[in-house]
């Protein structure tokens, strides 16, 4: 199966419309009340934690045949090695086909459809605002809406090629264990690279979208200390995208999440309340999801659940509204 994300035919069958009835699906790590899988999602450990957002792991089992149609929308770069399923994706590059490989996902600016056929399993790192380029890794907005073969990044380099890293994995472990194997081979990549951190005012201001999506980033300067315009540029490096461009992505990520369910439905209310009116929420929605919220709460996808479960789970932890060992509110 090829890596390649050029353009194919115009028949994109990960570009069609999301099915209403989902392929029956077996999850290792359990389902949400809607029946979608869940994944073993957690804080990387504490030595991690200045580069590393979140780690997880999926581990599902469908019929050979069955084909799953979805969508993604990830506010942070993703390292991804995909263990089982033949994968589709409408990247910027065009369409692509994947197979097992360990590839890089840039964050995405509006929903990136994404299918796969058969079981699947892989395991992702969802790396901090400005870690990338920390990392020695390429330009953050080159990454945006991409998926990239490690061996085009650190291919040359001591760390491992794709087909090196998967053999490094036991597909017959636990996803905990694939976990651990993937903090060992970050924290050698952070070695590699000098153990140079991101820009400590990045992690602020990250912190603050996840508290105020809304905020005022003249004030946010003010407060720190920092001109406006260097706060921008800093932004502007670590997210590849504009402060403006940051913070709408969270308020409809939010929203997104209390849709498909995997959020604390008493932050409900606060979340809608980010947005003008409803006209104007649906406009934004659209935007990012190219459908409106009633539609998107109808239509099942796994992927999107999956990838806005663990930002919520490390908003949370973030925010101080739960522990790393601690059930989250959509999971009692």
């Amino acid at each position: 199966m090829s890596n390649s994300g050029a353009p194919m035919s115009s028949e994109n069958p990960a570009a069609r419309p999301d099915p209403v009835i989902l392929p029956a699906m077996r999850s290792a790590l359990g389902h949400t009340r809607a029946g979608e899988p869940l994944s073993n999602n957690r804080a990387p450990c504490p030595e991690l934690s200045p580069w590393v957002a979140r780690i997880y792991a999926t581990k599902v089992e469908m019929a050979p045949d069955d084909v799953l149609h979805c969508g993604l929308i990830a506010d942070t770069p993703v390292m991804r090695t995909l263990f089982a399923g033949e994968w589709t994706a409408q990247t910027r590059d065009g369409f692509g086909r994947y197979g097992p490989s360990a590839m890089l996902f840039g964050a995405q600016t509006k929903r990136m459809a994404v299918s796969v056929r058969g079981s699947f399993a892989t395991i992702g790192v969802a790396l901090k605002p400005g870690a990338m380029t920390a990392l020695r890794g390429p330009k953050v907005e080159d990454t945006l809406d991409r998926i990239i073969l490690y061996d085009h990044i650190y291919g040359d380099a001591d760390w491992g090629t794709s087909e090196r890293l998967i053999e490094w994995f036991d597909p017959s472990a636990s996803p905990e264990r694939w976990l651990r194997v993937a903090e060992k081979l970050v924290q050698q990549l952070v070695d590699l690279a000098g153990g140079e951190k991101p820009d400590p005012i990045i992690e602020v201001f990250d912190k603050a979208v996840f508290a105020d999506p809304n905020l005022s980033i003249a004030e946010f300067a003010e407060e720190h200390r920092i001109e406006r315009r260097s706060l921008e540029r800093k932004i502007k490096s670590a997210y590849g995208q504009t402060a403006t461009q940051v913070l709408r992505r969270a308020r409809a990520l939010d929203i997104a999440a209390h849709l498909r369910g995997v959020a604390d439905d008493s932050e409900a209310e606060e979340a809608a309340l980010r947005f003008f009116d409803q006209s104007h929420m649906i406009r934004e929605f659209r935007a990012f999801f190219g459908m409106t919220p009633r539609q998107f709460a109808r239509t099942p996808q796994p992927f999107m659940t999956l990838t806005l479960e663990a930002r919520q789970s490390r908003r949370l932890e973030v925010l101080g509204r739960a522990l790393p060992d601690e059930n989250y509110p959509w999971r009692m």
